[in-house]
Parts: C-alpha cells; structure tokens; sequence
C-alpha cells in the first residue's frame, strides 16, 4: 500500500517541500531509502524501524520503500525520521486519517524509545509552507518558533510518535500553539543587560560607541591590556534601539537554521553579542560548510560582531570580513548550491597598541621597537580599516577614576539619545530603503551630507594631511553626519566634522 507524508527542509535561508512517498508491498523483509539521502538520512532506517516497536506499534515485515521526492536535492539529517514513521503506520493501517495526513506536515526526529527530538530550522520550515497545509507537527522543543514562524497552519508540538498516531486517529485532541510576539518583546525590555553605568572613566570612548551606535557605525578599540575595551564592548547592546517585531523575527530565523535558539525560547528578544576566539577558523565566521551555515557574521546580525584582539585573527579571515561590512550579505557557493545570509552586523575591534600592550602608557614602559609596532598594526590591512568608521584610543583607568563613588551614566540615558538619532534617520531615508547613517551609499552622502563652507574647509585640509582614500572621505562625512544628527542638527558644521576626523587617528598617507 501507498502512502503520501508531506514534510520539508531547510537549505540557506529558505525551505522547500519534501514529499515522502511510502510503499510496504508484499516480499522479502526489506527498508530501502531513495531520493538522494545522505548517512543520516539512511540510518533513519534503523531508529524508524526501533521507534515504532517501542513505541507499542507494529513495524510490517515486508519490502519497504522511501522515495524522498524531489529525488535532485540532496536529503540531509535527522529530520525525515518522524514523516518516514508516520508514512509507514499509514502504509499499514494504524494511522487512518488520511484527509488529515492530506492537509498536515511533519518534521522531527525520532529516538529509539520512541521520542520526538528537536531540529534546526523550525521557524524557517513554518514560514515556508504552501497554503494547502493546514497542520504542522513538530517537536515540542520546535513548537514556540514554528508557531511565530507559521503564517496560516495551525501548529502542534508532539513528544511522542505514539502521541500522534493517537491525534491523527481522533483518539486525543491537542490545542494548537500560539505566540503573542510583541508581549514576548515587551517583557524582554525589561530584562537588564550589562549597564555602561558600571565603567569607570572613559569618557571618549564611551562617546564615540553613542555615535556609533546611532549612526550603526564600525568601531576599533585601541588600548592597553586592562583599559577596558572587552567591558564597553560588551555593553554595546544595552545602549542600541530595542528590537523592532521585523528585526527579531529576522534574526531569530537566522539563529533557527543554525540551530541555537534557546529552548523553549522561540524568539530573539535582545541584540546578539558575538565574539569568536582569534583562532577561528574563516567558515565559521564568514559561514560555510558542506551544506551551508551561516557564521559569526550572520549570527551577530542586527547586533555586534566583538574581534578581541583583532590582529591576532587570520589574515585571510579578517579580509573575508571586508565583503560582508560593504554588502551586508554573505554568499556561500556549494557544489549543492548557493545560500545567502544576511551579515548586517556592527563590528567592534580591539587591539593593543603594539605587540607588548604598553606603547604610551603613563605607567608601563613600552620595549617594542618601531618596526615591531609597524608590522602588529599592518596585521590590519588598510582597506579593512577603511571600512571601520571609529578609531578609539582605550587609555588606562587612572585610580581616581575607579575609586570614584558617583554615579555614571546608565546606558537607558545613552540609549535615549541614540533612539532620538535613530529616529531622524528614520525619517530622512523613508524613501531610500536603507536604516540608518553607516548604511548610506554615495548618492545618499550628497544629498544628506551638506556641510557649512568652514566645515568643508577643515574637511579639504584633512584630506590633504591624512592622505584619505574617498571610502575615508566618505566615513567621516556619515559619522559628521550622525553627530549631527545627535546635536538636532540638519547642516554638519565645523565640530562635527572635528570631531569625526578625530577618529580617524590610524589613517595614514601612503608615501
């Protein structure tokens, strides 16, 4: 007997429909896999197979076919288990609701017991499906990011495949799951993250992560060991805008592909905070893989990708960085296709400013020599720099500073500022499709960025002195702008062009 079980998969980004075509006929005892499965996929034979005895079922002692269709993709995973168990109790006669199996769709993967485990990509799989679906079953784990994830079909979160077998034949009813999205958001702005109120001193640092994080600009830290980079760094998150609904679903897609959303979470509530070691391998930041995944890049979307000590990073990692900084998407070619993944981070680098981690320091005395600190920061090459709009000196901590009793101020006061900023940019790109500042391309920059005649001037010289290529031109008009934005200002003046130039201290003229 045939039997027709819909399920789907995820490839990239996106989700297709898998149908999984069950014949039991009559002959030698037999459990053959087709349609271009891989290992796993075949060795679903066997959990399918134990699965369905322990879970008080009978498994049929005869020749068994799976046609995976559509039979040209390749077929990955443990995903398949649950549709492929359900296929042959319907093949069979001990699930009878065939209208019900018509209209449902089954991902999960089964344990030998019987269980119902979770998978990647529920969210993804959900908002893929056609209109002719009307259920969705998933693992429980699954069930809150399916649930956000599904336009039209209801969805319903299963432990067990005795379980569904009991639902699909009208023996147990079972309540669909729904999310209330932006309740989730609400209370996630309640929860605390790490405060800036807690770093003593760094005044100019903390000003110029307000401007970047207002204008969603790059940022490179450069101080002494114990300065304090990694502890501003890892308050970036508190002081940018809270996640819109379009944002977080956005984001929580990508984390449901990779497979690290939260149990029983569903749903991204705060900016992620991505930093990978220095000995990170360049698939696992840029993306990759045999079936490709996204990395560090598009995992730290809408958030900030933190680089502790920048330099020490592969060189040919840290260049695979400057495609995804300007596009904001990362391409990943595979013999079994193409994926794109979005890569719309905010980077922030930190470094020391020579090999020893002394070089200007009031207390420590530096002993590198000037060839060994020229040749640490050319580990950084220029056109990455290029795309780094803030270059930020970290000096020490003096002792007044850290033993000083008042209070700094709390990154609820910053974010207030940045939110008024952001909106602004809102506002004035409505027509243009882009967010914010750092996104602006060249047409964008003339027709935003007008600047007073003193403004150009300071602007003019610097070009001259600093030896600027016309991508560093160009970043310090978009943080002018941004600055400008900040004061209320509609015309950047002199001081915002001051001080934007100012973070540009590691440009240097090319002799």
């Amino acid at each position: 007997m045939l039997a027709i079980v819909k399920s789907c998969a995820v490839f990239g980004m996106d989700s297709y429909e898998v149908r999984v075509e069950v014949d039991v006929s009559a002959g030698l005892p037999a459990f053959d896999i087709v349609g271009l499965p891989d290992a796993s996929v075949r060795e679903s034979k066997e959990r399918v197979r134990t699965a369905i005895r322990n879970a008080g079922l009978e498994f049929p002692g005869k020749r068994i076919t799976i046609n995976l269709a559509p039979a040209d993709r390749r077929k990955e995973g443990a995903i398949f288990d649950l549709p492929i168990a359900v296929g042959i109790l319907a093949a069979t006669n001990q699930i009878v609701a065939e209208e019900k199996l018509a209209e449902s769709c089954f991902v999960g993967e089964l344990s030998l017991e019987g269980m119902v485990r979770p998978v990647s990509g529920g969210l993804v799989m959900a908002a893929g499906l056609s209109d002719d679906i009307a259920a969705l079953f998933v693992p429980m784990e699954n069930r809150r990011e399916a649930a956000i994830g599904s336009m039209k079909a209801k969805v319903y979160g299963v432990d067990s495949l005795s379980e569904i077998v009991a639902v699909l034949n009208g023996e147990k009813t079972m309540e669909s799951v729904t999310v209330n999205i932006e309740e989730i958001l609400t209370e996630a702005a309640e929860k605390g993250l790490p405060d800036m109120a807690d770093v003593k001193g760094q005044a100019g640092a903390k000003r110029a992560m307000e401007i970047a994080a207002a204008g969603g600009h790059n940022l490179l830290f450069i101080g002494s060991p114990g300065s304090g980079k990694t502890m501003l760094a890892r308050r970036m998150p508190s002081i940018l805008p809270p996640f819109t609904q379009a944002e977080s679903l956005h984001v929580t897609k990508i984390y449901s592909v990779a497979g690290l959303l939260p149990p029983e979470q569903g749903l991204l509530t705060q900016r992620p905070f991505r930093s990978p070691h220095h000995s990170a391998s360049g698939a696992s930041v840029i993306g990759g893989g045999r079936i490709p995944s996204p990395g560090e890049v598009s995992l730290a979307t809408g958030g900030v990708l933190f680089l502790d000590e920048m330099p020490e990073f592969k060189r040919e990692v840290l260049e695979a960085l400057r495609q995804p900084l300007e596009d904001r998407i990362v391409t990943v070619s595979r013999v079994s296709g193409r994926a794109d993944f979005p890569a719309g981070f905010q980077l922030i680098g930190a470094m020391n400013p020579c090999p020893c981690g002394h070089f200007g320091d009031p207390v420590k005395e530096c002993s590198c020599t000037p060839y060994q600190i020229q040749k640490y920061f050319n580990r950084i090459s220029g056109p990455l720099l290029d795309r780094i709009d803030l270059h930020v000196d970290v000096p020490r901590v003096q002792y007044d500073e850290i033993a000083d009793q008042g209070e700094s101020e709390s990154s609820a006061e910053i974010r207030q500022r940045v939110v008024a900023a952001r909106n602004i940019q809102l506002q004035r790109f409505t027509e243009d499709g882009i967010a914010c500042n750092a996104e602006m391309e060249r047409k964008h920059i003339v027709r935003y960025c007008q600047m007073t005649d003193i403004a150009e001037q300071i602007l003019a010289e610097a070009f001259k002195v600093l030896g600027l290529s016309a991508r560093g031109y160009d970043r310090i008009l978009k943080v002018a702008r941004t600055i400008a934005d900040l004061d209320g200002a509609e015309i950047i003046d002199m001081e915002h062009i001051a001080e934007a130039i100012q973070y540009r201290r590691l440009d240097r003229k090319e002799e």
